[in-house]
């Protein structure tokens, strides 16, 4: 039996610090490992790995994409409200360091409560959520505008026309089928 192995191999060597170098791989390739990339990376879906915002040098700090034009993180959960229908939902203590700009979206599980609202905004890693009945839940959810060193130095540029110094040339299609 005649089995037949094509192995490609890259190997890439910069002398210059100040060197750029960009690859586009149009056919599978595969990691069998951790792949670190210090930049920005595009792709499909994944996750994200940064400094841990509050101890840069001793953690990191990782999280799922959310698929956005911003850089926007997503956090979110289920409360049972106090006595005085009130809960106040507590989030990680790196929030605040992370994130700007929070958006609030909750729902009133199990019963009725239309008279919810946000008490208080997001301060100090923590917001309230009043007006619901005493014991009621309220699934919650609260995102943030990145705005940590990284993504500062280092913004996403949203909308980019394709050309010879981009992923793809003008008339190409990252996903083949859509060029068909």
């Amino acid at each position: 039996m005649l089995r037949r192995y094509v192995f490609t191999v890259l190997v890439v060597t910069i002398l210059l610090p100040t060197a750029v170098l960009a690859v586009a791989f149009t056919s599978g390739v595969k990691f069998s490992t951790t792949l670190n990339v210090n930049g920005t990376l595009s792709k499909g879906s994944g996750s994200f790995i940064i400094d841990h915002p509050q101890d840069p040098a001793n953690k990191t700090l990782a999280h799922s994409f959310v698929e956005s034009p911003e850089v926007k993180n997503l956090y979110d959960g289920i409360v049972k409200l106090d006595g005085n229908g009130e809960a106040t939902v507590l989030l990680p203590d790196y929030y605040d360091a992370l994130n700007k700009d929070s958006r609030y979206q909750f729902f009133a599980l199990d019963d009725s409560m239309p008279n919810l609202y946000i008490k208080e905004e997001e301060k100090n890693n923590r917001f309230t959520i009043a007006g619901g009945k005493a014991g009621g839940r309220v699934s919650w959810q609260i995102t943030g505008i990145r705005h940590d060193a990284y993504i500062l130095a280092n913004p996403i540029r949203v909308e980019v026309r394709k050309g010879p110094d981009t992923i793809v040339n003008r008339g190409e299609c990252i996903y083949e089928p859509l060029c068909e």
